[in-house]
This record gives C-alpha cells, sequence and structure tokens, in this order.
C-alpha cells in the first residue's frame, strides 16, 4: 500500500481500526469514524499555518498590555486548530499497517481531541478569560506529554513497513508542528505569568516570553556541564557498560565566550546537555582503563549570520556495525539504525509512554535526583528495580535536538574520526529573521 494512499476504503479502514485501538483515557469513545466525515476540519486543514521568527514573537512580546495579551490568546486559539489539522491529515495518509501499530492511534486521538477542543473554544475577551484559557492550554500540554515516545514506538515497529526517506519525513513533520505548538502555547503562557506579575524585562535576565534576548551561550554551557558533571558515575544502566567511578571528564570552553544572542533557552541547553552527555559517556568509555579522562572542547564561534558550536571528544568516535553514517543517529529508520528495534529501546519508549515526554533539561535529570537522594537517605528506588530507572535509553536524544537545531534553520552535524573521537558542529541562526520549519 503506497504511502499516499487516500481512496474511501482506506479511509474507512483506519477509521474502524482507530476505534478499536484508541486510548481509553482520551475519550471514551473513539472520534475517529466522524474524523472523515467532518467538514470542518477540511476547512481548518485547507488553511496555511501563519509561521513566524523568533524577532516577530519577541517584537510582539515587547511592552505587553492587556490588549496585547488578549490578541496574543487569540492569535494561538485560532492558529494551533489549523496546525494541528495539517497534522491530523498526515496521519490519515499513513498506510493502513502503520496505523495499526502501537502509540499511534493514540496520538491520532490525542491531536482529534485537542483540535475539537480549540475549534469550539470561545474567543477571549477579558484578562479573567485569558487565565482561563491558560489553563486549558496547561492541561493540553499535560495531555500531549506522550506524544514523542508515542510516535516513535509506532514508528518504529512500523519501520520494516516504511521506506526510511518517507518515514523520516513523516516523523520530522510531526515533531517540528509539535514544537511549534509548544512554543506558542508557552510563549504565551509565558507572556501572561509576566504581565500578571510585572516581570517583563529584568534587567538581569532579560527575556520576552520563553524567548531569552541576550542569552549568554557560555553561561549555558556552564550549566550543562555543571549538572552533568553532577549525575551518577555508575551508568551501567543506560550504556550498558559501567564507567570507573572516578569523575566525568573536564570541559574546556574556548573562542568567542561572551557570545550573547536571542533565542529559546530551553531548546538550547536541550541541544548542548545531549551533545555534551553523549561526549562524557563515550570518553569515559573509550578511556575506562585510564587513570584520568581527556578534557572535552566546546569552542564557540559567532559569524556574520550565525553563532556556532563545536563539540570535540576523545570518546574513539561513531563507528558501529548498525550505523553506516553518523546522520543515521537522527533518523527513526530501523533501516538507517537498527537499534530502533532493539527489545530494550522498544520497551523503554512504552515505559515512557505512559509517563510522557516534554524533551526538556530538567526531564533528564530529575531521575538522576531522585536516585541520589535514594542514595543518601538508603531509600530502595522502586522503578529501578523494575528495570525503568534511572537513565532509560529511549533513543530520542539526538533525533531531538536536530529537530530543535532545524526549527530555525540551524544545522546540526557529527563527524567521525574513528578511533579518536568525535566532533559535532552545531550552527543556530543569531538575527532571529528565521521563518519556523513548519512543513504542510
Amino acid at each position: 500500500m503506497s504511502w499516499r494512499f487516500r481512496n474511501s476504503w482506506h479511509a474507512s479502514a483506519c477509521a474502524r481500526n482507530l476505534q478499536r485501538h484508541s486510548s481509553s483515557q482520551v475519550q471514551p469513545q473513539s472520534t475517529a469514524l466522524h474524523f472523515y466525515q467532518n467538514r470542518q476540519l477540511e476547512l481548518y486543514a485547507s488553511k496555511e499555518a501563519n509561521r513566524l521568527s523568533l524577532r516577530q514573537l519577541v517584537f510582539f512580546g515587547r511592552s505587553m498590555n492587556e490588549e496585547k495579551l488578549i490578541k496574543s490568546a487569540n492569535y494561538v486559539r485560532t492558529e494551533l486548530p489549523v496546525r494541528i489539522a495539517h497534522r491530523l491529515r498526515d496521519l490519515q495518509a499513513l498506510p493502513y499497517v502503520v496505523v495499526t501499530q502501537e502509540g499511534v492511534a493514540q496520538v491520532y486521538e490525542l491531536y482529534w481531541s485537542a483540535f475539537e477542543k480549540f475549534r469550539r473554544y470561545p474567543q477571549v475577551t477579558t484578562l479573567e478569560e485569558n487565565q482561563a484559557f491558560c489553563e486549558f492550554l496547561e492541561s493540553i500540554l499535560d495531555e500531549h506529554a506522550p506524544v514523542i515516545p508515542s510516535l516513535s514506538l509506532g514508528l518504529s515497529l512500523s519501520s520494516p513497513h516504511l521506506p526510511p526517506d518517507c518515514l523520516d519525513a513523516f516523523m520530522r513533520r510531526m515533531l517540528v508542528s509539535r514544537i511549534s505548538r509548544r512554543v506558542l502555547a508557552e510563549h504565551h503562557l509565558a507572556l501572561s505569568k509576566s504581565l500578571a506579575t510585572n516581570s517583563l524585562n529584568l534587567p538581569d535576565d532579560p527575556h520576552v516570553g520563553i524567548i531569552y534576548t541576550a542569552l549568554n551561550l557560555r553561561h549555558s554551557i556552564d550549566k550543562c556541564v555543571a549538572l552533568l558533571r553532577g549525575r551518577p558515575h555508575d551508568i551501567e544502566d543506560e550504556i550498558g557498560e559501567s564507567v570507573p567511578n572516578r569523575g566525568w571528564p573536564e570541559v574546556i570552553v574556548d573562542g568567542h565566550v561572551d557570545t550573547k544572542f536571542s533565542y529559546i533557552r530551553e531548546h538550547l541547553e536541550y541541544i548542548i546537555f545531549e551533545l555534551l552527555k553523549n561526549a562524557m559517556t563515550a570518553t569515559g568509555l573509550n578511556h575506562r582503563s585510564s587513570s584520568s579522562l581527556p578534557p572535552i572542547r566546546a569552542t564557540i564561534v559567532v559569524g556574520e549570520n550565525d553563532v556556532g558550536v563545536r563539540i570535540s571528544d576523545q570518546g574513539g568516535g561513531l563507528s558501529s556495525a548498525r550505523i553506516k553514517s553518523p546522520s543515521d543517529l537522527f533518523s527513526f529508520s530501523h533501516i538507517r539504525n537498527a537499534t530502533r528495534m532493539d527489545d530494550t529501546r522498544l520497551g523503554a519508549l512504552r515505559s515512557a509512554s505512559s509517563r510522557g515526554v516534554k524533551a526538556t533539561v530538567a526531564e533528564q535529570i530529575r531521575p538522576w535526583r531522585t536516585e541520589q537522594s535514594n542514595v543518601n537517605s538508603n531509600n530502595k528506588d522502586p522503578e529501578r528495580e523494575a528495570g525503568i530507572a534511572p537513565h532509560p535509553k529511549i533513543g530520542l536524544g539526538l533525533p531531538m535536538s536536530n529537530i530543535f537545531t532545524t526549527y530555525f534553520g540551524g544545522t546540526l552535524e557529527l563527524v567521525s574520526l574513528d578511533g579518536w573521537g568525535t566532533d559535532v558542529y552545531l550552527r543556530l541562526p543569531k538575527l532571529g529573521t528565521n521563518l519556523e520549519g513548519i512543513e504542510l
């Protein structure tokens, strides 16, 4: 069955299957049968998303007042169902065998439910109504926490049935669109909170909504290093091998260390955190027999239009019988990345789907801190004893880092020097004029 098969048999078959496999936690009865008969969805899916740039988000968010905040609320209220509608159509276009896979139907139902809720949400006219709308947004964000691991699980199981290019293109569209919706929602939530507390544009931490207008790249790197060096030294649960308890490698930061630019700090620090985590882990493993660990070097370079970071380690490189090219680590296809079909990976994704994944640094360090707290208090961790914590390797760190990087037009490149180490080149636009990388 072809990738873009859209005839009526496919539509009804997908609907019947989604009704059987939908999550009972979303709605007591599947709404999938109504999907193909809904003219409102056709109306919203026919519209184009209004892509924004960082500069536009900052410009509108400055000098916030009640009138602008209500305008922001109604923009989010009307824009999100358009973006969701496009992704619902993407899900509808999947082959029948993919729609039957575990996790995909759950995502479909979550998106359909959110589309209906946004479509029916009344216009916001007052600050009190905006407060209620913010609570509504937060509930939707929480409901959609399982989307990333559920999609990854479903598409991993579907990998034998989809060409790698099609699978990766679908996942990119879904994840970039998800990031875009969360950016709009979280930006509005941050603007609402700032106006309520009169905390707009604090001189010691200048930001507009979720965008930091003078983000210090060196400080973000140092923050990630401190968090990573504070994690447990025994990382056997994460990588399958034990690293000697002698600490973590030093990270040397050089180059244009005073660089500041406008960016979403949560996105930047997730990327840096993931890249440094991989570099530290690889270095520890590659030098497990050495008395000391060679340092990792993070070099910051500012260009005319972008900011670059090169992270160089001596972790032995990325050579593997299961990975043909470093870029395959970004892929969700088992043809390009054979680890996608590992039973341990699939099991970790199932566990992650049950609790949700929002792709933040705080989310990653929480299990480490819980583990350390249990060690200090001599408590047993039931999740670790069950084999699902503290370091579930779900294989989403590098793919999500790549998605975050490319969302506003950046690039992430891995260069493996097999037998020595890896150089990672991160480039992010610094002018804030690039539009969101949403694909329709």
